[in-house]
C-alpha cells in the first residue's frame, strides 16, 4: 500500500439540537440529553507528513496556547500511545468555526486530528480507541471521532447514531465568547430536568438549559434570539453563543439571513447525518 503524505479534510461544525441537564454527578461533571447535528460547513484542515518527528501547527492561533491547543493536544495524544516516537506531520488550518460559539469547533479539530494522523502515520487504531482517546480532551469529541449525528447522554459520550431528517439552518454569531465554565457553574443553571425519550424530542418537547442563563449574561445572545426567532423558532447552541434556526429548505434558509446579516455574521448550513466529506488525499 502506498504510504499517504497529505490528507486535506473538513473539521464540519455542530448544533445541538435541544440540550438538557438531568443531573450533576460527584465529580461535578454535569449529565445530559441532547442530539449533535453534523453540518456541511466547518474549518479545512490540511495534514502532511514530515520527515522530523513531532507535529508543527502553521497557522498561527494567537488566542490559544500551543500547550492548550486541542489540536496539538490529539497529536500528542497518538504519539504516546504509539511505540515509536519518530512520527512527523505539519498541521494547516482554515478558521471558521467562532471560538465560545457552542459549535464544537475545537473538540471538531481534536476528532479530525485523531482521525487524520491515525490515517497519514498508518497506526490502525480503530474508531473505538481514537474516541476513547478523544473523551481525554473533551466530551464533545468522540462524537466528531464516530462521525455521525447521534443522540448523547451521560456527560455527552453515550453516543448512539441518528437519521435525522432534512433540514437547513441559519445561524447567528454574536460577537462574543460564551465561558462554559461560568455558565455551568451558575446558581441560576437548571440541573433537575426529567429525561426524555426520542420521540418526545421529535414531538418538539425539548429546550436548552443553558440559555436562559446565557441571555442573563451576554445581552449580544438574547438580541440574535430575539431577531431570528422573528423568522422561526430560534435556539443557542451547546453553552452559545451561537443561535439557529431550522428550516425546510435553503431558499428559506437565505431569505432568513438576508435579514439578519446586517446585524449578525450568519451562516447557512445543511444538516447532514454523516461527516460531510471522508478524509482525502
Amino acid at each position: 500500500m502506498t504510504q499517504l503524505t497529505r490528507i486535506s479534510a473538513l473539521s464540519p461544525a455542530k448544533l445541538n439540537l435541544f440540550l438538557h441537564v438531568t443531573g450533576q454527578r460527584s465529580d461535578g461533571y454535569h449529565t445530559l440529553q441532547t442530539v449533535f447535528q453534523l453540518l456541511d460547513w466547518g474549518d479545512d484542515m490540511v495534514f502532511e507528513l514530515s520527515d522530523k518527528a513531532g507535529v508543527t501547527l502553521t497557522t498561527p492561533m494567537p488566542s490559544i496556547a500551543t500547550e492548550d491547543n486541542l489540536i496539538v493536544r490529539a497529536a500528542q495524544l497518538l504519539m504516546d500511545a504509539s511505540p515509536t516516537p519518530e512520527y512527523g506531520a505539519s498541521i494547516s488550518i482554515t478558521k471558521r468555526i467562532p471560538q465560545g460559539g457552542g459549535l464544537g469547533g475545537g473538540s471538531s479539530n481534536a476528532a479530525t486530528t485523531l482521525l487524520a494522523l491515525n490515517q497519514l502515520w498508518a497506526l490502525g487504531h480503530s474508531p473505538e480507541t481514537l474516541a476513547e482517546m478523544g473523551l481525554r480532551l473533551g466530551a464533545d469529541v468522540p462524537v466528531f471521532v464516530h462521525g455521525t449525528s447521534a443522540w448523547a447522554e451521560g456527560i455527552g459520550e453515550q453516543l448512539q447514531a441518528m437519521e435525522l431528517p432534512a433540514r437547513w439552518y441559519v445561524i447567528l454569531l454574536p460577537n462574543c465568547h460564551v465561558s462554559t465554565a461560568k455558565i455551568f457553574s451558575s446558581a441560576q443553571l437548571t440541573r433537575d430536568t426529567s429525561p426524555i425519550t426520542m420521540s418526545a424530542f421529535f414531538a418538539g418537547a425539548v429546550c436548552n438549559d443553558l440559555q436562559p442563563v446565557v441571555e442573563a449574561h451576554y445581552p449580544a445572545v438574547r438580541k440574535a434570539l430575539n431577531l431570528l426567532g422573528d423568522f422561526a423558532p430560534a435556539m443557542m447552541t451547546g453553552s452559545g453563543a451561537c443561535v439557529f434556526a431550522a428550516v425546510d429548505d435553503e431558499a428559506s434558509a437565505q431569505r432568513i439571513a438576508s435579514k439578519t446579516q446586517a446585524q449578525f455574521t450568519t451562516i447557512v448550513a445543511r444538516g447532514v447525518n454523516y461527516r460531510p466529506t471522508a478524509l482525502a488525499v
